[in-house]
C-alpha cells in the first residue's frame, strides 16, 4: 500500500498575522505616548553644556587668551552659555528651555572670570538650580570642575 501525504503549505495562519498587526498597533500608542509627555529639555543636557562652555573658557585662561570669561543667561525661550563676551571672537551655546529656569545665587545674567589656572576667579563654588517639572543642581566648583548635584563645603 501506498501513503500519500497531504501537501504542505508554508506561510502564516489568518489569526497570526491579525495578532502581529495588534500587537503593532498597541506598541506604537505606548511608545506615541511616551514620546508625547516627554520634555525637549534635559538637565544632563543642560549640564554638559555649561561643562563644555566653562572647559572653553578654562583653556583660553590657561592659555592667556582675554576670552577667559563665561556670562550664564536665561532668555525668554532659552538658556545662553557665552564664552569670552568681551573679546572679539566669542563663542555662544544656546539650549532651549522648555518652560524651565535657572536660578543661582547673585541671580542672572552671571559673568565669570576665570584665572591663569583655570579655576573661577572668585575662589568659590557656586551652585546653578534648573526648576521646572524637577529641581537639578549643578556644581561650579572653586576649581573649576562642573558636575551634577549640590556643591560639596
Amino acid at each position: 500500500m501506498k501513503r500519500t501525504s497531504a501537501p504542505t503549505s508554508a506561510g502564516f495562519t489568518l489569526i497570526e498575522l491579525v495578532m502581529v498587526i495588534i500587537l503593532i498597533g498597541a506598541l506604537s500608542v505606548l511608545g506615541i505616548g511616551l514620546f508625547a509627555r516627554s520634555s525637549a529639555f534635559s538637565p544632563l543636557l543642560a549640564t554638559q553644556q555649561l561643562a563644555s562652555a566653562t572647559s572653553l573658557a578654562q583653556q583660553a585662561a590657561l592659555a592667556g587668551n582675554p576670552a577667559a570669561t563665561l556670562r550664564i543667561e536665561q532668555g525668554a525661550s532659552d538658556f545662553v552659555f557665552t564664552v569670552g563676551a568681551g573679546s572679539g571672537n566669542p563663542r555662544v551655546i544656546t539650549l532651549p528651555r522648555e518652560s524651565t529656569t535657572l536660578s543661582v545665587a547673585g541671580g542672572l545674567p552671571l559673568n565669570l572670570t576665570f584665572n591663569e589656572l583655570g579655576a573661577p576667579a572668585s575662589g568659590a563654588n557656586l551652585s546653578l538650580t534648573f526648576s521646572g517639572d524637577a529641581s537639578f543642581q549643578t556644581c561650579l566648583s572653586s576649581l573649576g570642575a562642573v558636575y551634577r548635584g549640590a556643591c560639596q563645603p
